[in-house]
């Protein structure tokens, strides 16, 4: 039988219906309300393409239950950081440095991004090195990738 599981995602609150409500976020956010930049990677929480925001933090969405999300929490995808229209500052200065090439890890490299400068608005380069480390991108584009987070912090 199914559950009702409520969220608030991207501003908006919601109510997925699911046969497990401790199947991953990532699921409900792709499969039932069609928001494609969270991405599965590993399923392990290791690569970082399924990262969203839970009340400001990245998280990863493969590995964070359903059920472990309160109707009274923040969840923010991609989408919902910016639009095409006014892309968030991360957003642009990774459009502007062409920081993408096959764009698989975007979504997290973004997302991880986005909250470390909503935690450090100047980080150093040392810093958004180990707060990118873990998310993984098998294109190269790290030194471009680098430069954004940069230019999206008004340091470069």
């Amino acid at each position: 039988m199914p559950t009702s599981v409520p969220l608030n995602v991207n501003g908006r609150t919601t109510t997925v219906e699911v046969d497990d409500p401790d199947m991953p976020l990532l699921y409900a956010l792709r499969n039932d309300l069609g928001l494609h930049g969270p991405r599965f990677g590993c399923g392990l929480g290791q690569c970082g393409s399924c990262t969203v925001h839970i009340d400001g933090e990245a998280a990863r969405s493969c590995v964070t239950p359903l059920s472990s999300i309160g109707p009274d929490q923040r969840v923010v995808t991609l989408e919902g950081l910016g639009s095409p229209e006014n892309p968030h500052r991360v957003q642009k200065a990774f459009i502007d440095e062409q920081a993408v090439q096959c764009g698989y890890c975007i979504n997290g490299m973004v997302m991880q991004a986005a909250a470390l400068l909503e935690r450090t608005p100047k980080p150093s380069e040392d810093e958004i090195r180990q707060e990118l480390a873990n998310n993984i991108c098998r294109c190269g584009t790290h030194a471009r990738i680098l430069r954004a987070v940069k230019r999206a912090a008004g340091t470069i």
